[in-house]
């Protein structure tokens, strides 16, 4: 099922080459349906909102039904058990913690002639999140994507989810939403969704920023408002790749490997080593752990279109191809894996050792979850708090400090042509 390749082959390139090459916003003629979509909502707002939600979701809302109640924000807690609250409360804590390590102050560089110079940073106003809804609940996304706009003082934290069959969102997700500091939960998804955050609608507020995974009609969405509004990213299949070396445990390997491949069918899960028997065990462990898991099917695609184990010289090969392939999630199962640390340079996130499997960063760690994915991890970064402020440039001088540039400046403007700078900073000398 998991093939082992020699990099040193024609089918070893292939492997790599499809991977870097896989994406799932090449759909004809979806983007003209979220066109479509993303046109009707700004021009008609509410109507075609419940509209689409009504076509394409069977749900029937209005403005008096469309967001989460008091309520139901109760009834989800009722809802949910006591322990699985104080797991998410704990994911939140720590997810918070690490976050506030992140935060940057304004800061000021004075000197005595009069020249201030710094940077102003604020929190953006209005953020909207995106939460899947679908076949299944996901509260660490939840977490994920709210907790550093809250930790970075976003005011209002908008959310959007597609409600189920009857109308109502899966307690896990509204309780997640509470536990990280949601304002607001809307029970629309879909393309409408993005469009009715980006442009506004009488029941949903324009945000600033829209953030949270989705489906190829989200992704799109979010990928064509971008410039009216700002986004996170256009999020790609899931992505592993494991370094492993003889002290690696065959069991271990395969089971981070399959944690990625039951994402999706486009899911990539490769291992890379230098040790041929290592490479065998993790197929056969591969074979027998799949046999048990519930998402077989999707795992069996996922692993035959996008996954491999790859037989390489030495780890410093391994490393090399890793950085090549820029992976969302970056697993070093080596005896000595802080050593190979300084000479990575493309990975969303790198877990360090035999025991630091990519699900402890899903959900406890602390760190996030919203990585870079398809190969972008070469420009991209995780998301942080960073995401969710805006930073102002700070100039003031006397006219002590700006007199000696002033003929620098003068000098500069007249190069380019531009004459009205140049006398701006003359007239006041």
């Amino acid at each position: 099922m998991l093939s082992v390749i020699s990099y040193h082959t024609p089918e070893g390139k292939q492997a790599v080459e499809k991977i870097l090459s896989r994406s799932q916003l090449e759909s004809p003629g979806v983007q003209e349906t979220v066109d479509r979509i993303l046109a009707d909502v700004k021009n008609k707002g509410d109507e075609a909102l419940f509209g689409y939600t009504k076509e394409f979701d069977h749900i029937t809302l209005t403005k008096e039904t469309i967001r989460v109640s008091e309520a139901e924000i109760e009834a989800a807690y009722q809802k949910v058990s006591p322990e699985l609250v104080q797991v998410i409360r704990q994911a939140a804590e720590r997810i918070r913690a690490f976050h506030e390590k992140q935060k940057q102050n304004s800061w000021f560089d004075t000197k005595p002639n009069g020249e201030i110079l710094g940077q102003l940073i604020r929190p953006l106003a209005r953020v909207g999140v995106y939460v899947p809804g679908g076949k299944a609940a996901y509260p660490s996304s939840v977490l994920m994507n709210v907790m550093p706009a809250h930790v970075a003082g976003v005011e209002e934290i908008i959310m959007t989810t597609p409600a189920q069959k009857d109308g109502s969102v899966y307690p896990t997700t509204i309780v997640a939403a509470k536990e990280a500091g949601v304002t607001a939960i809307y029970k629309v998804g879909g393309a409408q969704a993005i469009a009715a955050l980006a442009y506004g609608t009488s029941s949903v507020p324009k945000v600033d920023k829209i953030c949270g995974p989705g489906n190829i009609f989200v992704a799109l969405a979010k990928r064509t408002v971008y410039g009216h509004v700002n986004i996170d990213s256009v999020a790609g299949p899931s992505e592993i790749l494991v370094l492993a070396d003889k002290t690696a445990r065959a069991d271990y390997v395969a089971a981070d490997l399959l944690s990625q491949a039951e994402h999706d069918p486009m899911a990539s899960a490769i291992a890379i080593t230098d040790d041929a028997d290592l490479a065998q065990a993790i197929a056969k462990e591969v074979e027998a752990q799949t046999a048990v898991l519930e998402r077989k099917e999707i795992i069996e695609t996922s692993l035959k279109d996008f996954g491999a184990i790859i037989l390489v010289d030495d780890m410093n090969e391994a490393v090399e191809i890793a950085n090549g392939i820029a992976p969302e999630h970056m697993e070093i199962s080596t005896a000595e894996p802080f050593s190979l640390l300084p000479k990575v340079k493309n990975a969303g996130a790198v877990f360090l050792g035999h025991f630091s499997p990519e699900p402890l960063g899903d959900y406890m760690a602390g760190p996030n979850h919203v990585l870079p994915t398809g190969g972008t991890a070469r420009f991209f970064s995780p998301l942080s708090v960073d995401d969710f402020v805006k930073k102002s440039s700070i100039i003031s001088f006397s006219k002590e400090a700006l007199l000696p540039l002033s003929d620098s400046i003068i000098a500069f403007a007249n190069a380019e042509g531009l004459t009205a700078h140049a006398n701006a900073v003359r007239i006041r000398k």
